[in-house]
């Protein structure tokens, strides 16, 4: 068994798009339309990743959801295969302007990893 896609809401969909195809190499399929719903999707796929994240809007996203509360999904990772990597894409990052909330650092269960945010303020950690 397998993960197989991780969806976020988003009020900026092509602007997540083009972050996540530019920064981790994301691959999107055709931007999916249901006039119906008002929804709009893309998948975005990733190099040698059996995850996707389907990226997802539709008008008034605040009040999508009733009584949602603040327990979830608190973030997710891109390994780029090495220390050096890591402290790469977040130095890329940081010089394109993203927020850095955790440097690049080893932590007390052994991963080397910082955490940025994307540009939704989604938590993405890199990893080795």
């Amino acid at each position: 068994m397998n993960i197989n896609h991780i969806g976020i809401w988003t009020n900026n969909l092509e602007g997540l798009r083009e972050f996540y195809c530019e920064y981790f190499g994301a691959k999107s399929n055709e931007k999916y339309i249901n006039p119906v719903k008002q929804f709009s999707s893309y998948f975005l796929r990733f190099e040698n990743g059996e995850c996707s994240l389907e990226i997802m809007s539709k008008p008034n996203l605040d009040n999508l959801f009733e009584n949602v509360n603040n327990t979830g999904l608190a973030h997710f990772a891109f390994s780029v295969g090495s220390i050096e990597n890591v402290d790469l894409f977040t130095n890329r990052l940081r010089d394109a302007g993203y927020k850095v909330i955790g440097e690049p650092r080893l932590t007390g269960d052994g991963f080397y990893e910082s955490a940025i945010f994307d540009p939704d303020g989604n938590i993405v950690e890199i990893t080795v």
